[in-house]
């Protein structure tokens, strides 16, 4: 999986998460909701993502977008 993939997946699942955790636990967490939202649109256009690094140390090899 290359790391454009892996970026998508990861943004996928934090917003399926805390959308559920949203409804069941406490409406607070759609703030992370729009957080996950607003990092994955700033880095479509500035190609800065933070979760990169790490995945960069996992060993997730570089995709077109994330260099």
């Amino acid at each position: 999986m290359s790391l454009d993939r892996a970026m998508f997946a990861l943004g996928g699942f934090m917003v399926m998460l805390t959308v559920l955790l949203g409804f069941l636990h406490h409406e607070y967490w759609f703030y992370f909701t729009a957080f996950v939202g607003f990092n994955m649109f700033q880095s479509a256009f500035t190609g800065f993502c933070p979760p990169v690094f790490l995945l960069k140390k996992l060993g997730v090899k570089s995709g077109e977008a994330f260099k």
